[in-house]
Order: C-alpha cells, then sequence, then structure tokens
C-alpha cells in the first residue's frame, strides 16, 4: 500500500495558505507589468501597487522586482510533483514521468496554455536580464532536489540514490530545455508539433537513454 498524502506532507495551514496567495498575487502583477514594461522599466513598488499589497508586504516575501515573479514560475513543477506524488510505486517509471509531464504541459487550467504563455514571456525577457535568468534557474534547481524524493519512493527502497538523482536532474532540464526552445518560437501552447508538451517528452527520451533505472542502457532504444 502507497502512503497517503497526508503520510508524504503535512498539509500546509491557514496562514500558509494565504501566504502562498499572497506570493502568487504578486507574482502574476510582476509577470503582467513586465510583459507590459520590461523589467527595467518596472519598480517593486509598480508590482506592489499592482497586486493590491504595502510596499513592506512585497518585501516580507521577496528580495527584488525579478525574484516575485518565482512562485508563478514555480507553478509548473509545483502541479508536475503532486501528480507524481499520487502515482503509485512500481510501476513503469519511465511511463510514470512520460505521462506525467504530457499531462501537465497539455492541459488546460492554472498551469495550462494561459500559465505557459506568461512563461515564455518571462523566459523572453530574461535572454536581457541576468537577475531574471538567475531567478528561473534557482527555480530549476529547487524544482529537481525537491523531485529526488519523489522519484526515490516510486522506484522503490532498492534503487540507486544516484540513479534517482540522474533520472531527477534529466527530468528537470528535460522540461527546462523544452520551455526555454519553445519560448523563442511563435508555437501555440497546445496542440502543435512543437508545443512544451512534445519538446517535453523528445527532451526526456533523448535525455534518459542511459538511466537504467528509467529502462537505459540496452533497452533504451526503445519509444
Amino acid at each position: 500500500m502507497s502512503p497517503t498524502n497526508d503520510q508524504r506532507s503535512p498539509q500546509p495551514s491557514l496562514t500558509e495558505r494565504r501566504k502562498a496567495a499572497t506570493q502568487l498575487d504578486i507574482a502574476r502583477a510582476a509577470a503582467e507589468l513586465f510583459a507590459e514594461h520590461g523589467p527595467d522599466g518596472t519598480t517593486a513598488e509598480d508590482i506592489a501597487h499592482r497586486a493590491g499589497v504595502a510596499l513592506r508586504t512585497f518585501y516580507r516575501y521577496f528580495r527584488g522586482k525579478q525574484d516575485a515573479v518565482g512562485p508563478l514560475l514555480a507553478a509548473g513543477g509545483d502541479a508536475w510533483r503532486a501528480l507524481l506524488a499520487d502515482a503509485e510505486p512500481g510501476a513503469d517509471l519511465r511511463l510514470t514521468l512520460e505521462t506525467a509531464v504530457t499531462a501537465t504541459l497539455s492541459a488546460p487550467g492554472d498551469h495550462g496554455p494561459e500559465q505557459l504563455e506568461t512563461t515564455r514571456g518571462l523566459l523572453r525577457a530574461a535572454q536581457d536580464d541576468a537577475a531574471l535568468r538567475a531567478v528561473w534557474y534557482r527555480v530549476n534547481q529547487e524544482s529537481e532536489e525537491r523531485l529526488v524524493p519523489v522519484l526515490a519512493r516510486l522506484a522503490g527502497e532498492r534503487a540507486d540514490p544516484l540513479g534517482v538523482r540522474l533520472a531527477a536532474a534529466a527530468a528537470t532540464d528535460a522540461i527546462r530545455i523544452a520551455l526555454e526552445a519553445w519560448a523563442a518560437t511563435d508555437v501555440p501552447a497546445t496542440g502543435a508539433t512543437g508545443s512544451p508538451a512534445v519538446l517535453a517528452l523528445r527532451c526526456l527520451r533523448e535525455l534518459t537513454r542511459g538511466i537504467s533505472l528509467l529502462g537505459g542502457g540496452q533497452g533504451a532504444g526503445r519509444q
């Protein structure tokens, strides 16, 4: 029997949920303003005003204006790990990863096309903003670290820890590279050959071919 959600991680308190909601409101405001005026044309005061919070509240949560988009950039990874956390241990881990990647990057809703378009705008802005790029890389690093225990549970107690880390790194980089490649184009967010879901699946298969935990090695050529 797999652990329940309560066993995997404690449910956030009301205070924590309110804090997360405020952070996401600020992140959305920052993303909107970056899209309208660019990071250079946006101040922390502008973001706080758009989000409807005091400037001191902004700085309670974020060190600077670029940091403010972190929760928005992390939302997709959070949704993906939630899908994996609900998966049953012992199943084909490669297939589990591929299914979760496809579902997260294809599904409508909070993490669907609108969220992906926001991410595209932020990644384009990051090309000329080192601080914004640093936030993107940090979000991916944190996502990789949080993915390790999720994959370890799915792989089982006998799984090679190094293999688990390699799988987490490859899966995270697959999504990162796919989003960066897609953001440089005008391809629609869903339903197209070069959409994030399609690119991420290709990247995942290419990057995990040699990882034995995911059926790499002799069976790596399978599609």
